[in-house]
C-alpha cells in the first residue's frame, strides 16, 4: 500500500549547513592522499556502472522496520546542526524512480519505466507519457532527467531525457512534453535533440535549467571512452541548449551543443547562488576503480576522461575539486544549499553526503536507507529519492521511497 504523508511546509529558511568544524572528509581533494578510513568509502567492485551486468536477483531483503532502525544521521562534524534527526516517508512503492521536481507543494518524479508520479493534495497519480519512439528501459537507461519549465504553472511544459531503441542500437534524446489539462497524462510536443549515443550503461541523463535560462544536459560516454574527448560527438559531455533545442550563440564551441567535455558519466548538476556550476561524475569500474568526482564546470573545459583520472594531470585538462580515490560512491543527483555547499546522493555509497567546494571536504549526513538516486531542497526540508529497485540494491517490500530529512 502506498503511503502519502501530508506535509506541513516549514516557514523557516533552509537549515544552515555549517562546515566550520568539518572533519569528515571521505575522499581526496585533487592532489591529496585519499583517506582509506573515511566512513562513506566502500570497497570498490566497480562503480554504479557494473559495465555489462546488473543484478537480476537482489540480495536478502531487509524490512521497512530494519531500514528505519538502521537510518543514521551523522552529527560528528556539526553539519547537521538544526536537523531533528527525523526521517519521514512521503511516499513509497516507487518503481525505479530517478528525478524529483516541484511545482509549489506538488511533487513530480520520473520512473525509469516511462511514466511520471505526481503527488498533489495527498493523492498520488501515475501519469503515462505518449512518446514516439517509446521509452526503452534497459540497463541504466529509461526515462531519466526531468525539468519543469520556469513558467510551468501557466505553460504546463517540461523537458525530459529518455532512452530509446534505434534499430539494433540504443540512443537517447531530449524532448519537450506537456501535461494534460486534467493532470492525468503527458504528451510529447517537440524533439529538442535526438540520436544521442546510448548504451546499456553510461547514459548520463540529468537535465537542469541554469541561471541563464538555458537547458543543461549530461550525457555518458555510452561505453565508447574515446567519444568523451571527441568534441564532434555529444557523448561524454555536458550540453547547453535553448528551450527550443537551438545552439546558443555564446556556447564555447561555435555551432556545437558541447559546453564541457571529457566526462565519463555525469548524473548531477547544480549551481550555487553565486552562479558557479558543479557536476558529479562516476569514475571507472574495474581496476583501478573508484575515482568518482566533484567538478566545477566551466565553459569549454576538458575534464580529462579517459586520458586522466584522479590526481593525474595533463595539458589542457581541468582536475576535479574532489575524487574518492580507488573506492566508489557513485554520486548521482546533487543539490545546492544557500551557504555554498552541495548535497550529494550516492548510489554505491548508499549515503547522503555534503560537499564543500571551498575546502574540498565531503561529509556523510545520512546512511541506512540504501541507494540514493536524487536529492532536492525546498523550504527547509531535504527530499531524498532512494533507488533500491534498480537491480543493484536490496529492496525492502515497500521500496523505493521519497523521504524527507528534517
Amino acid at each position: 500500500m502506498t503511503t502519502i504523508w501530508n506535509r506541513k511546509m516549514l516557514a523557516a529558511p533552509l537549515l544552515a549547513f555549517s562546515l566550520a568544524a568539518c572533519s569528515g572528509q571521505t575522499g581526496a581533494p585533487a592532489g591529496a592522499v585519499p583517506d582509506a578510513q573515511s566512513p562513506v568509502q566502500t570497497p570498490n567492485a566497480g562503480n554504479e556502472s557494473v559495465d555489462d551486468t546488473l543484478k537480476e536477483t537482489p540480495a536478502e531483503e531487509s524490512t521497512d522496520a530494519d531500514a528505519e532502525e538502521n537510518a543514521a544521521i551523522s552529527d560528528e562534524s556539526g553539519i547537521t546542526d538544526g536537523l531533528t534527526g527525523e526521517v519521514e516517508t512521503v511516499t513509497d512503492n516507487l518503481d525505479t524512480p530517478w528525478e524529483i521536481q516541484f511545482d509549489g507543494d506538488t511533487v513530480y518524479m520520473t520512473l525509469r519505466g516511462g511514466s511520471i508520479v505526481k503527488l498533489e493534495n495527498g493523492e498520488q497519480v501515475e501519469q503515462p507519457i505518449a512518446l514516439n519512439p517509446e521509452v526503452l528501459e534497459e540497463g541504466e537507461g529509461g526515462l531519466l532527467g526531468f525539468a519543469l519549465d520556469r513558467d510551468f504553472e501557466q505553460s504546463r511544459i517540461a523537458y525530459a531525457y529518455h532512452t530509446y531503441g534505434e534499430g539494433d542500437g540504443i540512443r537517447n534524446r531530449v524532448i519537450r512534453i506537456e501535461e494534460a489539462a486534467d493532470g492525468a497524462s503527458w504528451s510529447e510536443t517537440a524533439v529538442l535533440l535526438d540520436d544521442i549515443p546510448g548504451a546499456r550503461v553510461h547514459d548520463g541523463g540529468r537535465i537542469a535549467i541554469g541561471p541563464d535560462g538555458m537547458l543543461y544536459v549530461t550525457t555518458g560516454d555510452a561505453q565508447d571512452e574515446s567519444s568523451s574527448q571527441n568534441v564532434g560527438s555529444v557523448a561524454g559531455k555536458i550540453l547547453r541548449m535553448t528551450a527550443e533545442g537551438e545552439i546558443p550563440e555564446d556556447n564555447p564551441i561555435a555551432g556545437s551543443y558541447v559546453y564541457s567535455y571529457g566526462h565519463r558519466n555525469s548524473q548531477g548538476i547544480a549551481w550555487l547562488e553565486d552562479g558557479t556550476m558543479y557536476a558529479s561524475e562516476h569514475g571507472p569500474s574495474g581496476n583501478p576503480g573508484g575515482h568518482d568526482e566533484m567538478n566545477e564546470i566551466r565553459a569549454g573545459a576538458n575534464y580529462g576522461w579517459p586520458d586522466v583520472m584522479g590526481d593525474e594531470t595533463g595539458d589542457g585538462f581541468t582536475p576535479p575539486l574532489y575524487h574518492t580515490g580507488e573506492t566508489a560512491i557513485a554520486p548521482s543527483g546533487i543539490a545546492a544549499t544557500p551557504d555554498g555547499k552541495l548535497l550529494v546522493a550516492n548510489l554505491r555509497g548508499e549515503s547522503l553526503t555534503a560537499f564543500d567546494p571551498a575546502s574540498g571536504e565531503m561529509t556523510e549526513i545520512l546512511s541506512g536507507v540504501g541507494r540514493i538516486r536524487d536529492v532536492a531542497v525546498k523550504e527547509g526540508e531535504i527530499y531524498i529519492l532512494t533507488n533500491n529497485t534498480d537491480g543493484r540494491g536490496s529492496p525492502a517490500e515497500d521500496d523505493d521511497k521519497l523521504l524527507i530529512l528534517r
